[in-house]
């Protein structure tokens, strides 16, 4: 049922974002005042003006090189990343570019960027409280009661999920038709709690990115254990607007410009996460064509 994204993503892009400056001798890779947002909002786009990528280790981690200039976060901070696996990712974003640099479409290096800088001066604790709190909205918690034919497509699809969860982990979720929610035991809260606490900084703030996407902690933890794919997480986590789709038909382009968007993003969410737990190290220094 998934469709193809239009031609009309980099020109829709370019309407809504103003272009950037060009480059200065110090490369930084957002906008210099820090978004009090979750993440920063990288900026639009500006010509490319390096040509060769590279990696090199640190005294702090694995930093990225644009031809001879070092990659700075918006607050020129060096930018240094705790993996060798999470810097050949990034770099990859940085040399598959073309003769212009999209910002908006290298969101693990946006990731970098909010970790490095912690724009919201977040500690560990209230990112994993941040990202708990979603249990409360959880979009998969949440039932309708009519039309029949969509109670029943919730309860066949969601309901596995729920059920994966509470047996994985060892807690009590369900699900209500109420406008408020579940009622979320306090024993649930905990255990995700001390569960999470078992991740870096770094990957939390991947988790908390994921959450924030797909509006759902269960099916980041689905996601996050490799219970569920991307495809799988985000048709979840849509499934009523891809009912109305079916049913209703829908708007040119835009419904799948929103659906390969949001796959992106929580693809990039969840390779981040891993990548931050990555501790092998790779010979290779540097990329190449």
């Amino acid at each position: 049922m998934w469709r193809r994204c239009l031609c009309l993503r980099d020109r829709w892009r370019r309407l809504l974002n103003q272009p950037s400056g060009g480059p200065t001798a110090t490369v930084r890779t957002g906008a210099n005042i820090p978004s009090l947002s979750r993440a920063y909002a990288p900026p639009a786009e500006r010509k490319r003006f390096y040509q060769n990528v590279s990696i090199t280790q640190g005294e702090g981690g694995f930093e990225i090189n644009l031809d001879r200039r070092k990659l700075k976060t918006p607050q020129a901070k060096l930018f240094t990343v705790p993996s060798e696996a999470l810097a050949i990712a990034v770099a990859t974003e940085w040399d598959c570019q073309q003769d212009t640099i999209k910002f908006y479409t290298m969101h693990l290096t946006t990731l970098c960027n909010t970790s490095l800088d912690n724009p919201t001066q977040r500690n560990k604790d209230q990112l994993i409280r941040a990202a708990v709190k979603f249990l409360d909205t959880d979009t998969i918690c949440y039932r309708v009661e009519e039309p029949e034919t969509l109670v029943e497509l919730q309860k066949n699809e969601w309901d596995p999920i729920i059920a994966w969860a509470e047996k994985r982990y060892g807690v009590e979720i369900g699900s209500s038709t109420s406008i408020m929610g579940p009622s979320i035991p306090d024993r649930t809260r905990e255990v995700l709690v001390s569960h999470l606490a078992s991740y870096n900084m770094w990957a939390l703030q991947g988790i908390e990115f994921v959450v924030s996407q797909l509006k759902s902690m269960v099916l980041t933890l689905g996601l996050i254990d490799l219970r569920l794919t991307v495809e799988q997480a985000v048709l979840l986590s849509r499934l009523e607007e891809e009912y109305q789709i079916q049913k209703w038909g829908n708007v040119e382009w835009a419904h799948d410009y929103e659906l390969q968007e949001l796959r992106a993003r929580t693809a990039a969410g969840a390779l981040f996460v891993h990548l931050c737990s990555e501790s092998t190290t790779i010979r290779h220094k540097l990329l190449q064509d």
